[in-house]
């Protein structure tokens, strides 16, 4: 449901403290039922009586304001709440398009990378300017008194209430960041990885052989698991198609690489010219073996989560 008095009780309770929101929602939602009801029993239609009390309690900043004992005041109480809403519009888009306009004509003139740190700097100072002359005009409008024609709060500005999601963003974030560097690091460990030669050349960890196949598929497959994290945020909840791909997905990675492993053709051969003990096949095989069955507890576990989580969700 996403009702009137829902929108208002979500509007008000992103301003309050988040310890005293349950026990405010309860109060609120209480007393906005106990009005409509007085209204109905009179004989008022229900939405009717429900847009006439959401309309009498006001503005739900202001009463807001009011369950966490703040003041809507920084210059004045007149215009505050016109101004942080103009000061949030605006901080919202102009420094970061003046920032990236300024970033592309540093680029365009051959500064490459060095162009970020500009444009970064003209949209701080853009921000600080924006603030510091809206500030100054409500200051003015405040101190002088200036009637200004703000048009009076309605329902009908109500924002729509949140989504309960079933995927948090930080969940998201995190696993699209691990996909990326593991991404990342695939390559990178060819060029500069953590170990050297004796005369100081890169050794890479794993195989150059590799890359005749086995890196590129592995690297698609981890850009396939960052692609359906998005698409499973953008859904909201999990499904059991999307459950299906993300197994499919793990699967294609985990089973390869402890193949790879088993059969002792994940890692470079010359680390055992760089570690003696890795010279010696048994050592490799146990190595090999401690990858393998760490991968394949990192899937059954990933699964198993999953599935119990989907399983909630569709229930």
């Amino acid at each position: 449901m996403n009702t009137l008095t829902d929108r208002y009780l979500a509007a008000t309770l992103r301003s309050v403290p988040t310890q005293r929101r349950d026990e405010i929602a309860n109060e609120l939602r209480a007393s906005i039922e106990d009005m409509i009801d007085d209204r109905t029993g009179g004989g008022a239609d229900p939405a009717v009586a429900e847009r006439e009390v959401l309309t009498e309690l006001g503005n739900p900043d202001v009463l807001a304001a009011r369950y966490a004992d703040r003041r809507l005041q920084l210059i004045g109480p007149t215009y505050y709440l016109l101004w942080l809403r103009l000061l949030k519009l605006l901080l919202s888009f102009i420094p970061a398009l003046v920032g990236t306009v300024v970033t592309v004509v540093e680029a365009a003139e051959g500064k490459g990378f060095g162009a970020i740190g500009p444009g970064v700097v003209t949209a701080m100072q853009v921000a600080v300017q924006i603030a510091f002359w809206l500030t100054l005009t409500f200051a003015i409008l405040e101190r002088t008194q200036t009637a200004v024609d703000v048009p009076e709060w309605t329902v009908d500005q109500l924002p729509d209430a949140p989504v309960r999601r079933g995927i948090p963003l930080a969940d998201t974030i995190a696993s699209v960041i691990m996909l990326v560097l593991t991404i990342a690091y695939l390559p990178l460990q060819h060029y500069h990885s953590w170990v050297r030669g004796t005369d100081g050349e890169n050794i890479p960890i794993l195989d150059p052989a590799l890359w005749s196949f086995w890196l590129p598929a592995l690297i698609v497959v981890l850009a396939a698991s960052a692609v359906v994290e998005i698409v499973k945020y953008r859904i909201a909840h999990w499904t059991w198609t999307i459950f299906g791909i993300r197994a499919v997905l793990s699967l294609a990675f985990a089973v390869p690489l402890m193949w790879l492993a088993l059969s002792d053709r994940l890692l470079n051969p010359a680390l055992g010219e760089r570690f003696s003990w890795l010279a010696e096949a048994d050592n490799r095989d146990s190595l090999g073996l401690a990858i393998a069955v760490g991968a394949a507890a990192i899937v059954v576990w990933d699964l198993v989560d999953t599935a119990v989580k989907t399983r909630r969700q569709t229930a």
